[in-house]
C-alpha cells in the first residue's frame, strides 16, 4: 500500500537533486568549452546547452598556468590553518562554557551566541583598522585571525559537551585530573563527530570568504582563490572560460570535503539538541 507514495517521494528527491546539480553541471560543461561556444547555445535552449559539442582543456591548462594556482594554494593553506587553530580555540572555549563553573558564564555564552548572529560585513571595516594598526595587511596571519574564533562552532561544541555525563569529569577530578587533562583525555576523544562538524563550519566560512581577503590582502602573492577570479575580468575583456574553470575548482574542493565528512556532520547535529 505504501509503494506508490514511496516511489513518489523518491522521484521528488531525485528531481530536487538534479535541479541542484544542474548549475554545477553547466559550470563544468562551460569550463570545458571553447570560449566562443560558452553562451552560444543559451538562446534558444537545446540539448547542446547542457551537453558539450567540442570539448577542450584549454581553459583548465591556461588557468593553472596563471597566478590562480598561487591563489588556490593560499586558500588551501589559510583554510587548513584556520581549521586546525580554530578547532583548538573553539573546543577549549566550548569546554569552559559547558564544564567549568565560573562567574558570568551565561553572560559569556550569550555574547558568543550574539557574535555569530552579527553579519561579518558589519564589522569588517573596523576589524581591518585594528589589524592594520598591527601591520597585518598582506600577511597570512591577517587572513587567518578573524576565522579562528567562530561563535557557531563554539555553540555547537558546547551543546555536544553538555550531553557528556558530568559524572565522568567529577570522577576524573577525584582521581586528581585537572581541567586540561579532563578536556584532553575524556571530552575530546568522545567528541570526534562534533569536532569534525565544527571543522566543517570553520572550513566553509573561511573558504567562501571574499570581503575580508579583499580588504586585508590585496597583494597578488596573498590573494585567495575567491578574490583571484576577478583578475579574469577587466574593463576591456572578460574571460568567461577561465572564470568558469576557476569556479569549478573552487566548488569542487569543498564539495569533496563536505561529501566525505557528511555522515559525521549529520551524527553531530543529531546530538546537539536543546541541552541545558
Amino acid at each position: 500500500m505504501n509503494t506508490r507514495p514511496g516511489r513518489l517521494h523518491i522521484g521528488v528527491v531525485v528531481l530536487c537533486a538534479l535541479l541542484f546539480a544542474l548549475p554545477l553541471w553547466w559550470v563544468t560543461v562551460s569550463a570545458l568549452r571553447p570560449r566562443g561556444e560558452i553562451f552560444r547555445y543559451l538562446s534558444p535552449l537545446s540539448w547542446w546547452t547542457l551537453l558539450p559539442r567540442n570539448l577542450t582543456l584549454d581553459n583548465v591548462v591556461q588557468l593553472w598556468s596563471s597566478p590562480f594556482s598561487q591563489a588556490i594554494f593560499n586558500s588551501i593553506l589559510v583554510t587548513t590553518i584556520t581549521v586546525v587553530v580554530g578547532l583548538a580555540l573553539c573546543s577549549a572555549a566550548a569546554f569552559a562554557l559547558a564544564v567549568i563553573d565560573f562567574a558570568g558564564r551565561n553572560a559569556v555564552f550569550m555574547l558568543v551566541v550574539v557574535s555569530f548572529l552579527i553579519p561579518f560585513d558589519a564589522i569588517a571595516v573596523p576589524l581591518y583598522q585594528i589589524l592594520r594598526g598591527f601591520q597585518l595587511q598582506n600577511t597570512y596571519m591577517g587572513l587567518v585571525l578573524p576565522g579562528i574564533g567562530n561563535g557557531l562552532a563554539v555553540f555547537m561544541l558546547r551543546q555536544f559537551f553538555l550531553g557528556i555525563p558530568r559524572e565522568l569529569s567529577e570522577a576524573a577530578k577525584i582521581d586528581g585530573l585537572g581541567y586540561f587533562a579532563i578536556f584532553w583525555r575524556i571530552y575530546l576523544p568522545l567528541s570526534v563527530p562534533a569536532l569534525i562538524s565544527a571543522g566543517l563550519i570553520l572550513f566553509v566560512f573561511q573558504w567562501q570568504a571574499y570581503l575580508w581577503p579583499l580588504l586585508i590582502a590585496p597583494a597578488p602573492e596573498y590573494k585567495l582563490a575567491a578574490v583571484a577570479i576577478a583578475q579574469f575580468s577587466d574593463v576591456y575583456e572578460t574571460n568567461y572560460g577561465l572564470i568558469f574553470a576557476a569556479a569549478l575548482f573552487i566548488s569542487l574542493i569543498p564539495m569533496l570535503v563536505l561529501t566525505f565528512f557528511q555522515q559525521y556532520f549529520s551524527a553531530s547535529m543529531a546530538s546537539t539538541g536543546g541541552k541545558e
